[in-house]
């Protein structure tokens, strides 16, 4: 495994045009992935030396207690195509160092940059058949590897529809099954904190990877008395962003992968405009074709509007006026989805009470940036099961097993 992250350090550039090339992010956002996927094998390298079992003080005379912790067996993963790389190796990297096989079935719409690990993964000297990647159409390949009774865990990353299905088909041979799923997430902007400061998080919050993360910021809520100029200074901010090819240096926002999701920003937009919302953009060459969405703020947003009930994925804010905190959190809690949520407060206090409150896995305070191979990556809700990452990412691929051994006075 550590190899395997060395050669994928080593073939950083070729690694990011392809998933540049296959996925539409910017370049420096693609490299900046190899390295935060590279950073999950040398991980969980480390941590599968330490999947500990344990002693149990015995309540029955002359008698050892243990639990051992054991691989659960072949697993599976079905991985989604905005983080092609890192997506993969967050799995697979729990799944050998447990000492489990894995299947990869990638997106359809990313299959060589899992084919490229693959390669790098022959040359690290992973033993032949213990990483494999199946490509091709996602319904016909996931049926058999769901059916397959030798399959004992499956992981996937994608949508709440997507895993619903999977998750029944699961059921019928009981497989463990680990799902990361759609966001929605709150970003609370209280009116003791510095704009700028609150600005600045709120755009790497909603415009990384051009807006196609699950932990994208989705509804901007922003206290009454410094909404006005928090618009402000997020219009000025989002239109010095430039939409262009991902492998041009300039680009910050590239192309969205899939027609879909441009369609399901620009129904948002229209939707939210007809109800009542003000739209500014940032500049846009309507040459660039149908699947580039200039970066959109939507501000004035009220609960009613689409954008305020269901997760954008692509490059469109929308910013939400709050009066009071019992408000806010009441508003940020009433969605199904729970996996990240994000405030910035200067009050102490508030922070710990809101990260107490807020009905989601994962809480930022005063920073976007919190993923990484230690911590555990999950939501609540219809936003998931299980944790990926962390010692709590290895146990996904494990077996709890209780022995006694008696008669040991004999």
């Amino acid at each position: 495994m550590r190899a395997w992250a060395r050669l994928m350090r080593e073939h950083t550039d070729e690694l990011a045009i392809i998933v540049t090339s296959e996925q539409g992010k910017p370049l420096a956002e693609a490299r900046d992935e190899i390295a935060y996927g590279a950073g999950f094998l040398d991980w969980f390298a480390a941590e599968g030396e330490r999947a500990y079992g344990e002693t149990i003080p015995s309540h029955k005379r002359d008698s050892l207690l243990q639990v051992r912790m054991q691989p659960i067996g072949i697993t599976a993963a079905v991985t989604p195509w905005n983080f092609p790389v890192a997506m993969i190796t967050r799995k697979a990297g729990a799944a050998l160092a447990a000492g489990c096989p894995i299947i990869v079935k990638p997106a359809p719409e990313t299959p060589l940059s899992a084919l490229a690990l693959a390669r790098l993964a022959e040359q690290a000297g992973c033993p032949p058949g213990v990483f494999q990647v199946l490509v091709g159409d996602p319904v016909e390949l996931s049926k058999p590897l769901l059916d397959d009774t030798r399959i004992r865990a499956l992981s996937f990353t994608g949508s709440t529809e997507v895993g619903r299905l999977l998750l029944r088909g699961a059921a019928e041979s009981v497989k463990k099954v680990s799902l990361e799923l759609g966001g929605h997430a709150p970003f609370l902007v209280f009116d003791d904190v510095d704009i700028d400061k609150a600005v600045r998080g709120a755009m790497a919050a909603k415009f990384a990877t051009s807006g196609q993360d699950c932990l994208a910021a989705n509804r901007i809520y922003v206290q009454r008395g410094i909404y006005s100029a928090f618009v402000e200074t997020f219009a000025a901010a989002m239109t010095r962003l430039k939409v262009g090819h991902g492998l041009e240096p300039a680009t910050d926002i590239g192309p969205m992968t899939k027609l879909s999701v441009a369609q399901k920003c620009r129904s948002q937009i229209d939707d939210a405009t007809k109800k009542g919302a003000r739209a500014i953009c940032a500049k846009h060459d309507p040459s660039l074709g149908l699947n580039f969405v200039p970066p959109t703020l939507l501000h004035d947003v009220t609960d009613d509007m689409l954008i305020a009930r269901e997760e954008t994925f692509g490059p469109v804010a929308a910013l939400i006026p709050f009066d009071s905190e019992d408000e806010v959190i009441t508003r940020a809690n009433n969605n199904e989805m729970g996996l990240a949520g994000y405030v910035y407060t200067d009050s102490l206090r508030r922070a710990m009470r809101l990260s107490e409150r807020l009905e989601c896995g994962m809480v930022a305070v005063n920073t976007p940036s919190f993923t990484g191979p230690p911590i555990p990556f999950g939501g609540w809700k219809q936003s998931g099961l299980g944790r990926e990452g962390s010692r709590h990412g290895l146990s996904e691929y494990m077996e709890l097993k209780y022995v006694c051994i008696g008669d040991l006075a004999a």
